[in-house]
C-alpha cells in the first residue's frame, strides 16, 4: 500500500574513508576543484569523450532501455486506500498435511510473541506501525477455496516438496484466475524429507519453474527447510514475515466496485425464551468484521456466501478491537502494542460490542471446581428447575392460587395483581419521598425513576434523609462543572452498601457542580450571545424570525387562517413565543454582565454593520475589485495586454510594471479609442469580422496561437535536465501525466470528506473501508447458528441495485481442458459468479454468422460457446467458473480428477433468451405429376399445413420446392411444386427453427447450513445419469439412434432400348450392332467338349507352364543370394579402403605438422 512505501528505510551506504578507491576519489575531487568551472560534470567538460561511436549501437541501447522502462510501466489507478486501511487478508491454502496450521502459529509467534494453540477463524495481528494482517486458514473444500479466492489479498500457497504439486493447488489457481488474481506467494515445505543435496536442488528448480508456469515468471517461492521442535526455523519465518509486511497490492476490478467483509465474530442475540420454546425458529444474528472494498451502505442487500441473500437490519460502527498504534514516531512497536485479535480462536480477552465491552477473565479462579456442598447442590437443583420450566416466571405467578380456608374460594395471583395496579397508580401520583420509603425498590429502579422525571433539581433522593437506604453510586465520567452534574443520570447502582467515607466522597463529587456558578453562567451567556446571530440575516435585514413571521401573519387575511384550521398558526405562535422568551432572558441576563460588553460586538449597531457589509456580494467594492469593472476590463484587454500588463505579486504585495512591446503604441491608442473593436476581438469573431481584420491584427492572432502551440509542445522538455547530462532520453510525459492525474484524483477523494464529522461522513459516504462494523440480521435460519463452524469462512458481500434481480444471463464459456467429461445441455451446473455460489440449468448454443444462437447438445472441445441460464443479474465481463459437484467424495474426485468443469465470463444480460433449435420435418411423396407432387407423413393436420404454406422444402437429391396447399386425404398431406420432377423414392425435408425455453431454476448453495460432519457434502439437483445409475435404470433403446449397418438395394436399371424408327434414321456407325436381336430373350450358352487329343495337349501345356514358373522362381532366389553376397563383399572392400585412407591421412598430417614445427623453430 501507499502508506508502507517509506516504512522501512534501507541502511545508507557508508563510503570508504581509506584505501585505493578512496584515494582515487580524493585525487579526482582535487582535480575537479582546480578546474575553471568545477560545477560542470565530466560529460559537459569533455563532450567528445562521451560522443556516440556507433549510431546503431546507441539505437539498440536506447531501444532496450525504453523497452525495460515500458515493461515496468502499468496503467495508473486511483489509490482508494483509506487513511486507516483494513487489515491485509492473507489466506494460507494447500492440501491436507502440508503445514498450514504450523505456519500460521509461527507467523503469529514471530509478530506478537504469542503462542496460539487453536487456529479457528480469522486472526488479526498488528505487524507494523501502519499495517495489520488477518491470517486465515483455508480448508480442503471447494466452497472454502472459492470464498477465500474472492476476498484474499495475499495467498500463501503451501506445497509438499517431497510429493509435488497436488490437484487442489491447480484448482485453486484456476479459481483465482477467474475471480481476480490476488498476490500469490508459494511456500515449499517438507524439504527435510529429501536427504540428497543434489536431488534437493533439482527438486527446487523443477517446482519453481512449474510454479512460474502457473502464476507468472519470477513469482516468489519460499523454502521452509524443515522443522525444529515442531516449529519452522525462526529466520525463515521472519524473512517470510518481512515480505508480507512490505507487500504492495493492486486493486481488483470486482472488489473495487463492491464492498465486502470477512466475519471474524458471530453472535446470536435471539430472545432466549423464544429459542427455548421453538429451537428451530429464525434467529437474530449479529456479524462483526472490517469493511473492505468500497463504502458499505445499509440500503444495499448483501449475500452471505453459503447461506443466501439477506437484508441488513442494523449497521453501525464499533471501536476497532485491533487498532493501529499511535501516530508518534517510533523505531518499532512496543510489546504492549503487538495486538492480537482472534475471537473465534479464544484469544483476545477484550470483546467490543455496540454498547458494552466484555472482558474475558481466564485466570486460575476460572478453572476451580465448585465444592459440591449440600447448599451448592440445592442451588444447582433450583437453577435446573428454573431452566426446565416451559413458562415464564410472570405466567407462573399469575397462575398461583391462595386459600384462606379449606372450603373458601381460591384467590388467584392475577386478580390480586389487578387490585394492586390501582394502588400503584395512586402511589405514582404522590411525591418522590413516598417512593423512597418503599423498601422493596432497588437502586436500579430509583435510577430509572430519576431518568423518567427529567428534573434533576427536584430529585433529592441522592441527598435526602433516606440516603442510607440508597445504594452507592459511582460516576462514569469524573469531569468538572455541568458535565459532572449531568452525569448524575448515568449513575450505576449496586446491591452492596458502602462505608461512610465513600458516601461522603460521592456526595462531595456530586455537589461539585455548584462551585463557581457565576463564572459558568457568564461563559455560557457570552458563548450563546456570540453564536446565536446570523450575519446573513443582519446584512439582508431579516434578523428576528419571530418578528418576520408576525408581520407575515398580520398581512394575511382571516379567511385564509380559517381555511388552514389554525394548525400552522398555533405552531408559529409557539415559535414566536419561544423566541420572545429567549430575547427576554438574554436581556435579563445582560444586566448582570454589562462589564463584559466589550467581549462581543453588537452587530445590530450601524457602525458594526458597515464593517462587514463589504464582505458580501451586495457590498460596494472598490473600483479595482468590483466584479462588473473587472469583467469590463477583461473584455477590453487583448492578448498583448494580458501578457505584458501590470501585475501584483500576491505573496509579497509588490507592484510590478510591465514593459510595453515596441511598435505597439499606435495600436494601443487605437484600441483605447475604439473599445467596441476590442470587445469584438475578445469574443469569437464572425466570418464577416474576420474578413475585415487588418493585416496587423491577423498577425497578432497568429503569433498568439503559435506561442500557445510552442508552450505546449516545443518547450515541454526545457528545464528538466536533458541538456545537463547530454543523454538521449525517451518522452515519458504522457505516462507521467497519467500518474499525476491518478495521484491528484486520489488526493481529491481523500480530502473531500476529511473535514466532516465522522457520523455525518458515514451518512453521506457510507461505512468506508477499514471501519469495524456490526451487522444485524433478522430471520436467519437456525441451522446457521446450530451448525456454525469457525474453520469455514463467512464472507458477506454487498450487492448493487441491479444484482438483486434475477433474469437470463448469457455467457461465453469454455470447457476446461483437464475436465474429463463433456458438458451436456440440461444438466445442472454449480456456478460461482460474483459473491454467489448457486446451482442452475444451462443451455449451450453456438452463435452463427447471422447472429442466430443455434442450440447445442454438448459443449465443443477447445473452443468457446454461448451459455444461457436463469440466475442473478451480474455486470458484463464478470468471470465465473462451473462445477458439476462440490462434494468432497474421494471416489468422485478420483473419477473426475479435476473438478472445475468450465470457465467463462458474462457477455449479456437480458430478460429473454433467443436460443433456436434446428428441426427437420420428413415427408414422402405419394403422387407425382411432372413438377407437382403430393407429400404425406410430414404434418398431422391441415391446420399445421396452413401454418407452413410457402415454406421451402428440399429432397435428398437436392431438388428444391415449396409447400402450396393442404390436401384432403390423407390428413396432413399437402401439394408442393418442385424445380424438377422428383421420384417416389425421394425423401422430402423441411428445415425449421423453434425457440428453446431456458429452465427457470436457481438454487443457492447453502453449505453453511449443513451439520458439522456434512459441511463438504452439499448435494443439489442430480443429473439424469446419476439418478439412473443410483436406481439401476437402463435407457430404452431407440431404433433411430442405434448404429446399424446400412444395407442398400442395388438399383437395377432397364436396358437401353432404341425405337426401330430411330434406328432406321441413324447412320450405320451409330446403329446398335452387337446387341441381340431380341434383347428380352436370354442368350443360351453353348457347351464345348474337347477330344482326347485336345485334352492331352492342354494337359501337356499346363505341365510345361508349371515347370517354367518353378524354374523362374528358383532363378530369382539364386539371384537374390548372389546380390546379397556381392553387396557384403563390396561393403568389406569399402571399409578396408576407408581404413587405408584414414591411416594415410594421419601419416600426411603428422608429416605436415613436423615440417611446420621445424619452420617455427
Amino acid at each position: 500500500m501507499a502508506d508502507d512505501a517509506g516504512q522501512d528505510k534501507r541502511k545508507q551506504h557508508r563510503a570508504r574513508q581509506s584505501g585505493v578507491k578512496a584515494d582515487k576519489k580524493k585525487l579526482k575531487a582535487k582535480k575537479d576543484s582546480n578546474q575553471k568551472e568545477p560545477e560542470l560534470t565530466a560529460r559537459q567538460r569533455n563532450p567528445k569523450a562521451f560522443a556516440i561511436n556507433s549510431a546503431q549501437r546507441a539505437e539498440r541501447n536506447f531501444r532496450r532501455k525504453e523497452d525495460l522502462t515500458a515493461k515496468k510501466q502499468h496503467i495508473p489507478v486511483v489509490d482508494q486506500t483509506p487513511d486507516v486501511p483494513p487489515p491485509v487478508l492473507i489466506a494460507v491454502v494447500g492440501p491436507p498435511k502440508v503445514g498450514k496450521t504450523t505456519l500460521i502459529k509461527d507467523l503469529i509467534k514471530s509478530f506478537t510473541r504469542t503462542n496460539v494453540t487453536d487456529i479457528k477463524g480469522p486472526i488479526t495481528i498488528v505487524t507494523s506501525k501502519k499495517r495489520r494482517i488477518t491470517l486465515l486458514e483455508c480448508n480442503n473444500d471447494v466452497n472454502s477455496m472459492i470464498d477465500v479466492a474472492k476476498c484474499a489479498d495475499l495467498v500463501l500457497l503451501l506445497c509438499d516438496a517431497s510429493y509435488g504439486f497436488e490437484m487442489e493447488i491447480f484448482e485453486f489457481l484456476n479459481i483465482c484466475q477467474v475471480h481476480g488474481m490476488p498476490k500469490i506467494m508459494g511456500v515449499l515445505t517438507h524439504l527435510d524429507m529429501i536427504k540428497n543435496p543434489k536431488q534437493l536442488r533439482k527438486r527446487k528448480k523443477e517446482l519453481k519453474h512449474r510454479f512460474w508456469t502457473e502464476v507468472y515468471d519470477g513469482a516468489k517461492l519460499f523454502y521452509l527447510s524443515g522443522l525444529l521442535h515442531g516449529e519452522y526455523l525462526r529466520n525463515e519465518v521472519k524473512n517470510l514475515g518481512r515480505f508480507i509486511s512490505v507487500m504492495k497490492f493492486r486493486p481488483l476490478q470486482w472488489r473495487g466496485a463492491h464492498s465486502y467483509l470477512l466475519v471474524d465474530r458471530i453472535e446470536d442475540v435471539t430472545n432466549t425464551d423464544r429459542v427455548r420454546r421453538d429451537p428451530k425458529c429464525d434467529r437474530e444474528v449479529v456479524l462483526y468484521g472490517y469493511v473492505r472494498g468500497v463504502p458499505l451502505k445499509q440500503e444495499h442487500m448483501v449475500h452471505i456466501a453459503g447461506l443466501g441473500d439477506a437484508r441488513i437490519d442494523e449497521l453501525n460502527v464499533i471501536p476497532d478491537p485491533c487498532p493501529l498504534p499511535g501516530t508518534e514516531k517510533k523505531r518499532s512497536l512496543l510489546e504492549k502494542e503487538r495486538l492480537l485479535y482472534a475471537p473465534m480462536s479464544g484469544v483476545g480477552g477484550i470483546v467490543y460490542d455496540k454498547d458494552a465491552v466484555y472482558i474475558e477473565l481466564q485466570g486460575s479462579h476460572s478453572h476451580k471446581e465448585q465444592e459440591q456442598t449440600a447448599e451448592a447442590a440445592e442451588q444447582a437443583e433450583l437453577v435446573n428447575k428454573l431452566i426446565d420450566k416451559k413458562a415464564t416466571i410472570d405466567e407462573q405467578m399469575e397462575q398461583q392460587e391462595f386459600r384462606l380456608f379449606s372450603d373458601a374460594k381460591p384467590i388467584k395471583s392475577k386478580d390480586f395483581r389487578n387490585d394492586q395496579d390501582d394502588e400503584e397508580e395512586d402511589e405514582e401520583a404522590e411525591s418522590s419521598e413516598n417512593e423512597d420509603d418503599d423498601g422493596e425498590d432497588s437502586g436500579l429502579d430509583a435510577a430509572d425513576s430519576e431518568e423518567e422525571q427529567q428534573d434533576e433539581f427536584d430529585a433529592d433522593d441522592w441527598r435526602g434523609e433516606n440516603s442510607e437506604e440508597e445504594e452507592d453510586a459511582e460516576e462514569e465520567d469524573a469531569s468538572s462543572g455541568d458535565e459532572e452534574y449531568q452525569s448524575l443520570g448515568n449513575v450505576k447502582t449496586s446491591n452492596e452498601s458502602d462505608s461512610d467515607d465513600e458516601e461522603a466522597r460521592v456526595l462531595a463529587s456530586n455537589m461539585s457542580w455548584k462551585t463557581n456558578l457565576a463564572q459558568k453562567a457568564r461563559d455560557a451567556f457570552l458563548q450563546r450571545h456570540s453564536e446565536s446571530k446570523n450575519l446573513m440575516r443582519l446584512v439582508y435585514g431579516v434578523y428576528n424570525q419571530s418578528e418576520h413571521s408576525r408581520q407575515e401573519a398580520q398581512a394575511e387575511d382571516d379567511d385564509s387562517e380559517e381555511e388552514l384550521g389554525g394548525l400552522f398558526r398555533v405552531a408559529a405562535k409557539k415559535q414566536s413565543q419561544q423566541q420572545s422568551d429567549k430575547d427576554i432572558k438574554d436581556k435579563d441576563e445582560r444586566c448582570f454582565f454589562e462589564y463584559q460588553g466589550d467581549a462581543t460586538r453588537d452587530w445590530l449597531a450601524e457602525d458594526n454593520k458597515e464593517l462587514i457589509k463589504n464582505c458580501f456580494v451586495t457590498g460596494k467594492w472598490k473600483a479595482s475589485e468590483d466584479a462588473e469593472n473587472l469583467l469590463k476590463m477583461d473584455d477590453m484587454s487583448d492578448a498583448e495586454s494580458e501578457v505584458y500588463g501590470d501585475f501584483e505579486d500576491l505573496e509579497t504585495g509588490e507592484q510590478h510594471s510591465g514593459k510595453p512591446k515596441a511598435g505597439d503604441g499606435g495600436e494601443s491608442e487605437e484600441e483605447n479609442s475604439k473599445p467596441e473593436d476590442s470587445l469584438a476581438a475578445k469574443r469569437k469573431l464572425t466570418r464577416v469580422e474576420e474578413e475585415n481584420l487588418t493585416k496587423a491584427e491577423l498577425m497578432a492572432k497568429k503569433l498568439k496561437l503559435k506561442a500557445k502551440f510552442d508552450a505546449e509542445y516545443d518547450n515541454s522538455g526545457e528545464g528538466k535536465g536533458e541538456e545537463d547530462n547530454g543523454r538521449i532520453t525517451g518522452d515519458h510525459s504522457f505516462y507521467d501525466d497519467l500518474k499525476a492525474e491518478a495521484q491528484r484524483q486520489s488526493e481529491l477523494n481523500k480530502s473531500e470528506f476529511a473535514h466532516l464529522d465522522n457520523e455525518f461522513r458515514i451518512q453521506i459516504e457510507g461505512y468506508r473501508p477499514g471501519l469495524y462494523v456490526r451487522l444485524g440480521f433478522k430471520q436467519l435460519p437456525a441451522e446457521f447458528i446450530e451448525n456454525f463452524d469457525a474453520s469455514y469462512p463467512v464472507l458477506v458481500g454487498a450487492l448493487n441495485m441491479t444484482e438483486e434481480n434475477v433474469g437470463y444471463v448469457n455467457c461465453k464459456v469454455k470447457k476446461h481442458r483437464w475436465y474429463k467429461k463433456i458438458l451436456k445441455t440440461g444438466d445442472p451446473l454449480i456456478i460461482s459468479m460474483g459473491w454467489r455460489r448457486f446451482q442452475t440449468v444451462a443451455i449451450y448454443a453456438k452463435v452463427e454468422d447471422n447472429f442466430r444462437q443455434r442450440y447445442l447438445k454438448y459443449t465443443p472441445n477447445h473452443v468457446t460457446c454461448s451459455m444461457t441460464f436463469w440466475g442473478p443479474i451480474t455486470p458484463q465481463n464478470t468471470g465465473f467458473l462451473a462445477l458439476q459437484t462440490v462434494r468432497q467424495d474421494q471416489e468422485e474426485m478420483r473419477r473426475l480428477g479435476f473438478r472445475i468443469a468450465a470457465t467463462g465470463c458474462v457477455t449479456e444480460v437480458d430478460k429473454s433468451s433467443q436460443i433456436m433449435k434446428k428441426l427437420k420435418l420428413v415427408g414422402h411423396p405419394f403422387k407425382i405429376y411432372k413438377k407437382t407432387a403430393f407429400v404425406k407423413d410430414m404434418f398431422n393436420s391441415s391446420l399445421e399445413v396452413a401454418k407452413f404454406e410457402g415454406a421451402k422444402i428440399k429432397t435428398v437429391s437436392g431438388i428444391r420446392g415449396q409447400i402450396k396447399k393442404a390436401h384432403h386425404t390423407p390428413e396432413g398431406s399437402y401439394r408442393a411444386t418442385f424445380e424438377d420432377k422428383i421420384l417416389l423414392s425421394d425423401i422430402v425435408f423441411c428445415r425449421t427453427w423453434f425457440r428453446v425455453e431456458v429452465p427457470r431454476f436457481y438454487a443457492p448453495v447453502t453449505s453453511l447450513l449443513l451439520p458439522l460432519d456434512q459441511k463438504s457434502q452439499w448435494q443439489g439437483m442430480k443429473t439424469l445419469g446419476q439418478l439412473k445409475r443410483e436406481r439401476a435404470v437402463q435407457n430404452a433403446a431407440q431404433p433411430d439412434s442405434m448404429y446399424t449397418s446400412i444395407v442398400r438395394k442395388e438399383k437395377i436399371f432397364r436396358p437401353l432400348t432404341i425405337p426401330k424408327a430411330l434406328q432406321r434414321a441413324l447412320p450405320y456407325k451409330d446403329k446398335p450392332k452387337l446387341g441381340p436381336e431380341n434383347p428380352k430373350a436370354e442368350m443360351e450358352r453353348v457347351a464345348v467338349v474337347n477330344s482326347p487329343y485336345e485334352q492331352k495337349v492342354s494337359k501337356m501345356m499346363k505341365m510345361i507352364e508349371t515347370n517354367f514358373k518353378d524354374k523362374r522362381q528358383r532363378e530369382r532366389m539364386e539371384m537374390k543370394k548372389r546380390i546379397k553376397n556381392y553387396r557384403e563383399k563390396k561393403r568389406e572392400k569399402m571399409a578396408s579402403k576407408e581404413r587405408r585412407q584414414k591411416e594415410l591421412r594421419k601419416k600426411v598430417s603428422r608429416a605436415i605438422s613436423k615440417v611446420r614445427g621445424k619452420q617455427t623453430a
